[in-house]
């Protein structure tokens, strides 16, 4: 099994990619905050203590000890021209043994929409995946009627599956998703048995 000896930082044309860290609040929750129109039509309804200190707090303890565990990879998307925080993307309930798969999650600020940023970060999250973690698999879901989400998926390379019913409480409502993967090229078909 994979542990990381050090933290995780992948780097891509634009972006480092790495855990975040307890000083990414400001900033997180700014863009959180200053982004939430864009961003609630699609995910879990916000707590009510969503963007406070003590929650970030939380959320990066969780990140820690996923990443040790190696359950999941959390990070976060800076851009290095100005070290602006983009959005995260979560490598989440990593699963061993024959699945040897993960599913993936992202969001990105209203500002740096449509920009390719999320594009750099899941191929590079993937290629991870596939050449560090020893994953086969990445799955990822979204409502069918959010074209950027699906176009985006597709661009890197993620092939439609089908339709999961009530798959996720979003935005307050159980929620029909339609569902992506992408494959290693090289695990595809049969195995080795021993």
């Amino acid at each position: 099994m994979f542990i990381p000896r050090r933290k995780v930082r992948i780097e891509t044309e634009r972006l480092t990619l790495r855990q975040p860290v307890l000083t990414d609040h400001r900033a997180w929750s700014a863009l959180r905050e200053e982004s939430a129109a864009f961003l609630i039509p699609w995910e879990p309804t916000w707590a009510d203590d969503h963007l406070a200190r003590r929650a970030f707090s939380n959320r990066v303890y969780w990140a820690q000890r996923s990443i040790a565990q190696c359950t999941a990879l959390p990070l976060f998307l800076i851009r290095r021209e100005d070290n602006a925080l983009v959005g995260a993307i979560t490598l989440d309930n990593i699963r061993r043994g024959p699945a040897q798969a993960g599913t993936l999650g992202y969001w990105t600020g209203a500002a740096f929409a449509r920009q390719g940023y999320m594009r750099e970060a899941i191929l590079a999250v993937v290629h991870h995946a596939f050449e560090r973690l020893d994953l086969s698999r990445i799955e990822a879901a979204c409502l069918p009627e959010n074209q950027a989400s699906r176009g985006l998926l597709e661009k890197c390379g993620f092939k439609y599956e089908g339709v999961a019913q009530s798959y996720l409480q979003i935005n307050g409502r159980w929620r029909t998703h339609v569902l992506y993967a992408s494959l290693r090229r090289d695990r595809r078909g049969r195995t080795a048995t021993g």
